[in-house]
């Protein structure tokens, strides 16, 4: 498999919870999952275009300013909200 990255271009980033189960339990979650969104984006230098959060999984389309932008922006988002 090739995974290619370009600077400056969309990509749309879906992050499941294990086994498919729940992420978000309550309104709080998802509240606070955005705040982190947020928080991560700009230090990941991506910018987001769209959400949209369900229960056992969200969705991300973001534009990452490099190729290291995208993945450094799920590691981050990841290991915040798992906690």
């Amino acid at each position: 498999m090739i995974i290619l990255h370009l600077d400056g271009m969309p990509l749309h980033i879906v992050q499941r919870g294990h086994n498919r189960e729940a992420c978000f339990f309550c309104e709080e979650d998802y509240q606070s999952y955005l705040h982190w969104v947020d928080e991560t984006l700009s230090k990941a230098q991506a910018q987001l275009h769209a959400d949209a959060d369900i229960t056992n999984h969200g969705h991300l389309l973001v534009t990452p300013a490099s190729g290291e932008s995208a993945p450094q922006l799920i590691m981050r988002l990841g290991r915040r909200y798992v906690q």
